[in-house]
């Protein structure tokens, strides 16, 4: 009979282990976040609506998880950023989810303006009607995937560590783990690719949710769960505390992304000109940096988030 309990209990532990995020909260995988009923909703919903005037208008709305039930809803005139929205002002709006798994949005004067109902994120007009019913869609960037061309040095392809100096950690999925450094010191001109993966933490804020950093000479472009922010220089994409993206294209967390950079070190009379391109979209035209580095090596921050990475390579110019 005692083993019998200590079985069911050894059990139950189990279980309770599998469900839960680690102990800041970060979901490392879809697979473990999807425990989590809130992240089947938060993520990105697009189509079109009715406008006051009769005329259809595109737009996209980006959901954001805050943790037990919270969520905010940013809206996007034209469409999601990098696929239509037009720059302008960005529409907000929270609520707590209801008993029944649905998420109401409502004006200030507590007219519902929005519903998330399986799937779909219904816009209503002040008497209640449907005026539009978005799609949820999970978008990829155009340089997924992209191949090493010919004459990359393969960095990264899940398969080795030996570009990494002692230290660098891989999972058993083979994706390399945060805070590693090249083995290389010398870098100079090239071209970049590398594909992260932030983690799920609905709870966490700011620098504590989902954060790292790609290091290229010394300087960083930071990584961090950004999405549906409105992109300053310490979030996803901006140089850090210098140069804000030009556009935040952060995904939802646990979206696989790219950075596509194009680098030239700096020289005796130039500075270093960086180009980033961020899940296929530039958010820094060839801007020149600060740190007048010639070469260096580069490096993935550890900032005690399980931040995860794959498909790097460079090419030396």
């Amino acid at each position: 009979m005692k083993n019998l309990l200590f079985l069911k209990l050894a059990l139950l532990s189990f279980i309770t282990s599998e469900a839960a995020p680690d102990k800041k909260g970060a979901y490392s995988s879809p697979e473990d976040a999807s425990k989590d009923p809130d992240f089947s909703i938060q993520g990105e919903y697009k189509g079109s609506y009715t406008k006051n005037n009769g005329n259809e208008a595109k737009v996209g709305i980006q959901v954001i998880a805050l943790g037990n039930g919270m969520f905010r809803a940013v809206g996007f005139e034209g469409g999601l950023p990098g696929d239509g929205w037009d720059l302008g002002e960005r529409a907000k709006s929270e609520a707590k989810k209801n008993d029944d798994g649905t998420v109401t949005f409502k004006k200030d004067d507590g007219v519902a303006t929005a519903t998330i109902k399986e799937g779909k994120f219904y816009i209503k007009g002040g008497d209640g009607k449907v005026l539009g019913a978005l799609d949820r869609v999970e978008r990829k960037s155009p340089t997924l995937g992209l191949k090493a061309p010919d004459n990359a040095i393969k960095l990264f392809d899940g398969s080795s560590l030996e570009h990494w100096k002692s230290g660098a950690r891989k999972t058993d999925e083979g994706l390399l783990m945060e805070g590693v450094n090249s083995a290389r010191n010398d870098f100079k001109n090239f071209t970049l690719h590398i594909e992260f993966r932030l983690p799920y933490m609905p709870k966490a804020r700011g620098q504590g949710r989902g954060n790292s950093g790609m290091y290229l000479l010394g300087t960083e472009t930071q990584m961090l769960d950004s999405f549906g922010l409105s992109g300053e220089p310490n979030e996803c994409g901006g140089i850090y505390k210098w140069k804000r993206p030009d556009i935040n294209m952060c995904y939802p967390p646990l979206s696989w992304q790219t950075y596509d950079v194009e680098f030239q070190a700096a020289t005796t009379d130039k500075p270093p000109v960086m180009t980033v391109k961020h899940n296929g979209i530039i958010i820094h035209d060839k801007v020149q940096l600060r740190k007048r580095t010639r070469q260096g090596n580069i490096h993935l921050q550890n900032h005690s988030n399980p931040v995860r990475y794959r498909n790097i390579w460079i090419v030396e110019n």
